[in-house]
């Protein structure tokens, strides 16, 4: 008895089980699951979580250059970097400058669910014009930038289209150089070419809700305003938090159109352009480091808040859609049955 227990309890036992198991087809499948996990969790952990674990490290030293981890390079500084920041001013003024993006992200994600609403239905030459609104948005940012660059510079393209409309080319602005305007023009830029790309997300997520809400909707009178808010809407939440989230968060990293065009001069700067020239020209590292982890924390919050105010703009409408598929189902269920009992009722039109 004792020796079978050994027996059973041996190592080569455990092997001869182990080598059992991975040779079934429950531990084959689970094998290859973990083998192809493998790869892109072990890329994962190299090219993101450990740089962003870097990334803290250096935000609490002073790094001279990129000469590499020797002593003299690194010194410690605590919480200096961080508040270095907040004491010059500059940065305040940069995340200034990104409520023009978040503005424009604003308009650009209400025109792109307008148009996706209005195309999502049959719309003459409606394919064409999804394919002009998304040609943007495959154009490289540096080839806008510098597209838009010619464009407002003055006395070509946007003067010359003003000066043909009866505008004194005298009385326009320096598009990109005077202060109350460049901001505008540059945010404005991210809404032609990213318009297009929400629009297309949109069209795909309306798409995709059931046709028969809309009768249902239709049978009880719902116009198209009704259908977009009771309907739409709720069936199109989780890609429109997503828009959102992406919207905040590139307001606050736009860095190809302010470097391309004005080069963050002439009160241009933004969050990115300044942390690029932190690190690349003035080589303060660890301060590049606390901006960006200044960054990560200040998209964190908008996020939950944002989450947060969607929560509760939607818990209102949550039973909305099943609601109108059971209203549609009773609605044509009695128009059914009154026209069998019509049909009843007349025995010659059988």
């Amino acid at each position: 008895m004792a020796g079978s227990v050994n027996k059973a309890g041996s190592p080569a036992h455990a092997r001869k089980g182990l080598w059992g198991f991975l040779k079934s087809r429950r531990g084959q499948k689970i094998a290859i699951t973990v083998a192809f996990m493998l790869i892109p969790l072990f890329l994962l952990l190299l090219f993101t979580y450990y740089p962003f674990l870097e990334m803290i490290k250096f935000s609490f030293y002073k790094i001279k250059t990129y000469a590499g981890y020797n002593a003299g390079n690194y010194e410690f500084v605590g919480l200096k970097n961080y508040i270095d920041l907040f004491k010059k001013g500059t940065i305040l003024s940069t995340l200034k400058n990104s409520l023009y993006y978040l503005v424009g992200a604003l308009i650009q994600t209400v025109l792109a669910l307008y148009l996706a609403t209005v195309l999502s239905f049959k719309v003459k030459g409606g394919n064409i014009f999804k394919g002009i609104m998304f040609f943007p948005y495959l154009i490289s940012g540096i080839a806008i930038g510098f597209i838009f660059k010619f464009f407002f510079t003055p006395g070509f393209g946007f003067d010359s289209i003003l000066g043909a409309l009866g505008f004194a080319k005298d009385s326009l602005p320096n598009w990109l150089g005077d202060k109350s305007v460049n901001n505008i023009v540059l945010a404005s830029t991210s809404v032609w070419r990213y318009c297009g790309q929400n629009m297309v997300l949109f069209i795909g997520a309306i798409m995709s809700i059931d046709s028969g809400l809309y009768e249902a909707s239709m049978l009880d009178g719902a116009n198209r305003f009704q259908q977009f808010r009771y309907i739409i809407l709720p069936g199109i939440k989780t890609i429109l938090t997503l828009n959102v989230i992406l919207a905040i968060s590139g307001s606050l990293s736009a860095f190809d159109q302010p470097w391309v065009i004005t080069g963050g001069n002439n009160g241009t700067e933004t969050y990115f352009t300044l942390m690029h020239k932190m690190a690349q020209e003035n080589k303060k590292i660890g301060m590049a480091a606390a901006m960006a982890i200044v960054l990560f924390i200040i998209i964190l919050i908008v996020t939950l808040l944002q989450k947060l105010v969607f929560k509760i703009f939607f818990d209102n409408y949550e039973n909305e859609v099943p609601n109108a598929t059971l209203k549609r189902d009773a609605r044509i269920a009695r128009i059914r049955e009154k026209k069998a009992k019509k049909g009843a009722g007349k025995p010659w039109e059988a």
